[in-house]
């Protein structure tokens, strides 16, 4: 049995590094492969290099697209723009600046139709600095052994991955993600009002739903950090500036789904943030550092409060919201 993939790569002047994604594609040991390249307004010649690249290498694909935007969108709408014009029965996402491992669309295909029950399957990503040289690799994540008390343990359920995540991402590899395409349509996709955040609530809309997260222990993608990355700053921040901007998404997505005292102590530490919420307040030295967590874990009443519940009610210690 071999269904088709749809590989959609999330474009954003992504020229210098995505020849290297191509050819990563291409030279997939699985062969019944789509190609979509969603680009979100480059204004460099991304479009311009995906187009010839296609045309010299096209023909190893079932199909092969590139989609353009007349506007930058946000990489949620992007992806969104990849997957409705999917026609393959699964979907890998990957970043523009990332490659795929020679068999990582077999890999994730054989456990997918030997494991019916998987609709989204997740798997070890390696992470590099700048290109994927073996004296640049930085860590393989998750790590091993994998724990199976975590999120994605094989006896967590659908319900029980939701309210964990609820209290926060626990979820850091996302770019080893492999789907049903039915099943993220099923759930709206990717929540295009988050414009930078399309993994948190797509986790949130297919564990509330019933879809559990799997994990499989093989690696499957190399992941690039670099300096012209979107997601980075080039500053040490004592909290990730991509928080200040999320407060909206947790209103609507967890606040209110969480225990009351959870959910007092995550708009304590959120008010309290507000202190470095300026840049030249939220450079990471041990001070501020000092000072935040005195804020935030010893003045927090709310802290305490939660101790004394996890302490004295059995149920609550063994509840996913406290793990």
């Amino acid at each position: 049995m071999t269904p088709l993939v749809s590989v959609i790569i999330s474009a954003y002047n992504s020229s210098g590094f995505i020849i290297e994604t191509l050819q990563s594609i291409k030279e997939q040991s699985y062969e019944n492969v789509e190609l979509i390249i969603t680009d979100d307004y480059s204004t460099d010649d991304t479009v311009e290099v995906c187009e010839k690249w296609i045309e010299t290498n096209g023909d190893r694909f079932i199909n092969a697209i590139v989609l353009k935007s007349d506007v930058n969108t946000g990489v949620s709408a992007n992806a969104n723009r990849g997957l409705k014009q999917a026609k393959g029965d699964w979907v890998k996402l990957l970043g523009a600046d990332d490659t795929l491992k020679i068999d990582c669309l077999k890999d994730n295909v054989h456990w997918v139709v030997t494991h019916p029950e998987v609709k989204v399957l997740l798997s070890r990503i390696e992470i590099y600095m700048d290109t994927f040289d073996k004296n640049n690799l930085i860590e393989t994540t998750p790590g091993i052994p994998y724990s199976p008390e975590g999120i994605l343990g094989e006896s967590r359920s659908a319900e029980s991955q939701y309210k964990m995540l609820l209290v926060s991402d626990r979820i850091h590899f996302t770019p080893s993600i492999f789907f049903n395409t039915e099943t993220v349509r099923k759930v709206g996709g990717f929540d295009e009002r988050f414009r930078l955040l399309e993994d948190y609530p797509l986790w949130l809309n297919l564990t509330r739903a019933g879809f559990k997260i799997h994990f499989m222990e093989k690696i499957t993608v190399n992941y690039r950090r670099h300096k012209k990355a979107i997601n980075n700053t080039g500053i040490n921040y004592l909290i990730n500036p991509n928080y200040f901007r999320s407060e909206e998404f947790r209103k609507i997505y967890t606040y209110q789904y969480l225990p009351l005292d959870l959910r007092c102590s995550a708009r304590l530490f959120w008010l309290y943030s507000q202190l470095f919420r300026a840049e030249k307040n939220n450079k990471n030295t041990v001070w501020r550092k000092r000072v935040f967590s005195l804020l935030t874990f010893y003045l927090n009443p709310f802290t305490y409060v939660i101790w004394l519940r996890k302490r004295l009610i059995p149920s609550v210690r063994q509840s996913e919201f406290y793990i």
